[in-house]
């Protein structure tokens, strides 16, 4: 469905087979995807936000005709950076890319890698020279099907289970030095960047979660009595959800914001990760809210709202924890002051 409807190559061009559209409309279908599954939704943002716009920003005309096309037509990518000791502090890792000649020999292994389980193609974070710590950092493009890739176990994840993440183990995957995507070193420039932006899409991605289990909640309190009234009708339900309503469309403006800052060019990190910052910790406090609404049925699997909730708890760990946000935040007002 995704790959008929264009969403997986929505900023891509034309010439590749995408729709050549602007990366605001990737953050309104990450929205909108969300609001009725949020596994699907990151499927898309993860190639809109992160593989694609890689390949179309630092590939070569190769690389682009090539994996570009694949990734419009029939092929999922999937974005590894973090390992064991690589998290929050992701320019640890330890995975090694040793030149040989006209290739690179990768050992390593990666954790929770999004996609890995289904993904035709791999972009890869590896140290093609220790010595130069984090600036050694390369980004390589390697396939599936190469000798040496092994995907590890499926996580068994509180939510986002329809989403795989997986372990990956590099037992020296020869890659050729073609398959470098942008230059040699630039990988942690990459990474920073392509995670900046990416928060965007996280932020969308909260947002629509808990728009849509707010949708799916309010009908019912407009429904159900209780002491021969709805349960709408109560002033201190009403108060809750005003309350709500009003944080939804703050983390809306704010996501919208960011996005817009991203797309024209403008300095927008700051905004990114108050937008993804903000969005996390109100998806948590919304769908935590619509099943106390609901009642006992809100915590019963009879009701979408406990999914909702346990794919939201997601949002504050993944792509920079809400600490690191607020890192980001006060690191930049700082010098703005």
């Amino acid at each position: 469905m995704l790959r008929r409807t264009k969403l997986m190559s929505i900023e891509t061009e034309t010439e590749y087979g995408g729709t050549g559209a602007s990366s605001f409309s990737s953050i309104l279908a990450i929205e909108e995807l969300a609001k009725v599954d949020a596994s699907v939704s990151l499927l898309c943002d993860i190639q809109n936000t992160l593989i694609n716009k890689l390949i179309r920003k630092f590939g070569t005309e190769e690389q682009k005709a090539t994996y570009l096309t694949k990734l419009a037509k029939d092929t999922i990518g999937s974005f590894c950076l973090s390992e064991a000791v690589a998290g929050s502090d992701a320019f640890a890792l330890k995975t090694k890319a040793e030149k040989k000649g006209d290739y690179y020999i990768i050992s390593g292994s990666k954790m929770w890698i999004s996609n890995a389980d289904y993904a035709g193609v791999f972009l890869v974070m590896a140290n093609a020279n220790l010595n130069m710590g984090y600036k050694g950092i390369t980004c390589f493009i390697i396939d599936r099907d190469t000798e040496g890739l092994q995907i590890g176990k499926k996580e068994n994840k509180l939510g986002l289970r329809a989403s795989s993440t997986n372990s990956l183990m590099f037992d020296n995957v020869k890659v050729p030095e073609t398959n470098i995507l942008g230059q040699l070193g630039d990988g942690y420039r990459y990474a920073i960047g392509m995670l900046n932006e990416g928060r965007i899409g996280i932020a969308a991605q909260m947002l629509g979660l808990a728009q849509g289990c707010f949708d799916h909640t309010i009908p019912y309190l407009k429904e159900r009595t209780q002491f021969g009234e709805r349960i709408f009708s109560f002033q201190g339900i009403q108060h809750q959800v005003a309350h709500v309503a009003t944080q939804l469309e703050a983390a809306r403006l704010l996501t919208y914001n960011a996005a817009r800052l991203s797309q024209t060019g403008k300095p927008f990190i700051k905004e990114a990760s108050m937008a993804k910052y903000f969005a996390s910790e109100i998806a948590g406090l919304t769908t935590s809210k619509c099943i106390e609404w609901m009642g006992g049925v809100g915590y019963t699997k009879d009701f979408p709202m406990e999914k909702y909730f346990r794919d939201a708890k997601i949002g504050t760990i993944y792509e920079g924890t809400s600490n690191i946000q607020l890192n980001t935040i006060a690191k930049l007002l700082g010098k703005e002051y």
